[in-house]
């Protein structure tokens, strides 16, 4: 178990890494496209030329005999939740792992929900859900998230999306935001997906390395599936292979989440995540206008 001191030294160095990409986030789109659950009303003030008639406060109108409208403040209170594949498959990756770069997305998320004022929480799944953490406000709630993030050792090596998305859907009640940070290499998932899409904004966040998607040329090779352990041998030195293999990893989650209406961005280890992050949020600034 690492020392109190390298905890905090690492998670501090992990918040000032990502201290830009949030104040873009905040500065451009996040607070635009991730609306609160309504408007409430806040008080009565007199009326001035330009305002809607249709908020005219007709009762208070009439009884001090002079024009007043109804003023509304947008009710934040968002619930916004990680959902993170802690799985073997994630321990992969070339000039950093897929877990480390899903660190740093979590990381940005977090922080730019929190300058935001809205609740986050978590959740680490493998096969199943090993931790989950109910959404509360607070730079200290984030840090606490992120030390168990980070820290967290996987009961399994294997990923079943399925049942955990299955067990979210039972305890997540009130409409929330879900990010799901994962490389997707698990079974078909589509039934608990569409219940959660149907309930909740849920974004799909694709981590990649290059080294699964570009298959080099190196003759008969065997490939081992991370969690099972299951190996295949393969000639890679076969053109149709590797045009195969790597159309079918880029194209597979594509189809699945344009079929459901899920947003998904695709992310990968060998390149700063800011800029697919921050083109996802324009585009769907874009899209809500």
């Amino acid at each position: 178990m690492p020392k109190v001191k390298e905890i905090l030294g690492r998670v501090k160095k992990l918040e000032l890494k990502t201290r830009k990409p949030v104040e873009g986030l905040i500065a451009g789109s996040y607070h635009s496209i991730f609306k609160g659950r309504g408007i409430e009303f806040t008080e009565v003030r007199e009326y001035t030329p330009g305002d809607d008639i249709r908020d005219i406060d007709w009762n208070v109108t009439a009884r001090l005999n002079t024009p007043y409208v109804k003023e509304y403040t947008e009710e934040r209170d968002l619930d916004v939740y990680i959902v993170f594949d802690v799985s073997a498959s994630n321990d992969f990756g070339y000039m950093k792992t897929k877990k480390e770069l899903g660190y740093e997305i979590a990381t940005t998320v977090m922080f730019a929900a929190i300058r935001n004022n809205d609740n986050i929480g978590l959740c680490l799944f493998t096969d199943h859900v090993e931790k989950y953490i109910k959404p509360r406000k607070g730079r200290k709630h984030a840090l606490k998230l992120l030390r168990e993030l980070i820290y967290h050792t996987p009961e399994s090596r294997e990923t079943d999306i399925n049942a955990s998305l299955t067990y979210l859907s039972k305890i997540i009640k009130r409409r929330g935001i879900i990010f799901i940070l994962s490389d997707f290499l698990s079974g078909d998932f589509n039934k608990p997906l569409r219940y959660l899409k149907n309930r909740h904004d849920v974004i799909l966040i694709k981590l990649c390395d290059i080294r699964e998607e570009d298959i080099p040329d190196i003759g008969y090779a065997l490939l081992e599936d991370g969690e099972s352990g299951e190996q295949i041998l393969v000639n890679t030195s076969a053109r149709e292979f590797r045009g195969t293999y790597s159309k079918k990893i880029r194209e597979k989650l594509m189809n699945q989440g344009r079929k459901m209406g899920v947003d998904m961005l695709q992310v990968n280890t060998s390149e700063p995540y800011i800029a697919p992050l921050r083109r996802y949020f324009k585009l769907r600034e874009k899209r809500m206008r």
